[in-house]
């Protein structure tokens, strides 16, 4: 019995210091993608460590790009850390600041956790998890890996020679991705990145994106967290949900140079311009949605007709009508089975209170592309009714 309690007695020490540390995401690198990845999947609620191999974060495009929801939550924990109230302007933060706020914001999360200045030695898959050696006795083992970041050793552990980084696409509408797009650039406004230009074929749970780019990481974080979340693959992932999670986080899917986050209607003609029911205009490689602009017959009459059988023979009996308000709700009203009655009521009662249109309410006033953004939206629903597959085609 002495004996058999030496034994143990030495190696317990082995086995107490032997850790495993379990998380939904593993998010490995140190720049804009990384930070934005991390954030983004620990805000839509599943644990989340990001992983650099120096000693803290380095963003930059991050204190440029358009507010949004990371944004806000990173200004909050800096007002928090350096005790400043909303109404005192936020001084300029240097990536060493940034660093302590950060630092601070990880140690009081409860999803959150940044982990700097590790590097790792081992990097393969468990499973159907990913198992990171930091050393050896102490582990990470996650269920989804976003890597921002030199992907040599990811390479081994794949046993491939290369891997391409997640690539974004120019906007045309000659095809249309650009209705499965999870993120427009800032930078490149007439860019988008398609969910499925993401996904890595037969790689499941492995999300991998250039460094740069705060945009792509915020949509690779919305991605790993559901799959994480909804204990599923990447491969499954459901195109409307990670939109909608992203809008709701208020991420553009397609970035455009006259309409601000601010807008009180962005979140409506987001979603119309990702349906191309409503087009943007491409004008040195910048997207312009030209929300002022009347809507013309001939730009709305396809595209209705490829989301709704039925608008083929209202289209067929009002040939080329004006596209006023009195028109636009008689054609909601037909494919939508709704009263036109009471839908001119509601209307006027919204039209400047809720709406924020600065219009006033007429019947015969053709519609700018910004009001009838917003009556699609709200009255056929388009975006958050109607799926499309991968390569972006309506399925009715």
């Amino acid at each position: 019995m002495k004996r058999l309690f030496l034994v143990f007695a030495l190696i317990a020490p082995l086995l107490t210091h032997a850790q495993t540390i379990k998380t939904d995401v593993l998010v490995i690198g140190n720049g804009d993608a990384a930070f934005a990845a991390g954030v983004q999947a620990s805000e839509s609620g599943v644990n989340t460590i990001i992983l650099t191999q120096v000693d803290g974060l380095r963003l930059s495009e991050f204190k440029l790009i358009p507010k949004n929801s990371i944004t806000k939550a990173f200004e909050k924990q800096a007002r928090k850390s350096l005790k400043l109230a909303d109404s005192i302007r936020l001084p300029e933060i240097t990536n060493q600041t940034a660093n302590a706020i950060i630092k601070q914001w990880s140690d009081s999360s409860k999803l959150l956790k940044v982990i700097n200045n590790s590097p790792y030695y081992e990097l393969k898959r468990s499973g159907n998890d990913w198992e990171l050696k930091l050393t050896k006795e102490k582990t990470i083992k996650a269920k989804v890996l976003i890597v921002a970041d030199d992907p040599k050793k990811l390479l081994a552990a794949l046993k491939v020679t290369a891997l391409t980084p997640a690539i974004l696409k120019t906007l045309n509408y000659n095809d249309n991705l650009y209705r499965t797009s999870i993120a427009g650039e800032f930078y490149a406004k007439s860019s988008y990145l398609s969910l499925y230009n993401l996904l890595i074929p037969n790689q499941e749970n492995l999300l991998y994106v250039s460094p740069v780019g705060f945009e792509t990481g915020q949509a690779a974080g919305a991605t790993a967290a559901y799959a994480a979340f909804y204990k599923t693959k990447t491969s499954l992932s459901n195109l409307k949900r990670i939109q909608g999670e992203l809008l709701s986080y208020k991420l553009a899917l397609i970035s455009f140079e006259d309409i601000m986050n601010a807008d009180s209607n962005w979140l409506a003609i987001q979603k119309i311009a990702i349906t191309g029911i409503i087009k943007a205009e491409i004008k040195d490689s910048k997207a312009y949605f030209n929300p002022e602009k009347p809507v013309t017959y001939k730009e709305i009459n396809q595209p209705i007709k490829d989301y709704y059988y039925k608008a083929q023979i209202w289209f067929d009996d009002h040939q080329n009508v004006p596209v006023n308000l009195e028109n636009t709700i008689s054609m909601i009203c037909y494919v939508g089975n709704k009263s036109i009655e009471a839908t001119k009521i509601e209307l006027q009662k919204k039209w400047n209170k809720n709406y924020r249109f600065s219009s006033k309410y007429d019947l015969k006033k053709l519609l700018s592309r910004r009001e009838f953004s917003v009556i699609i939206n709200e009255y056929l629903k388009p975006f958050d009714n109607i799926n499309v597959d991968k390569t972006g085609r309506v399925i009715r």
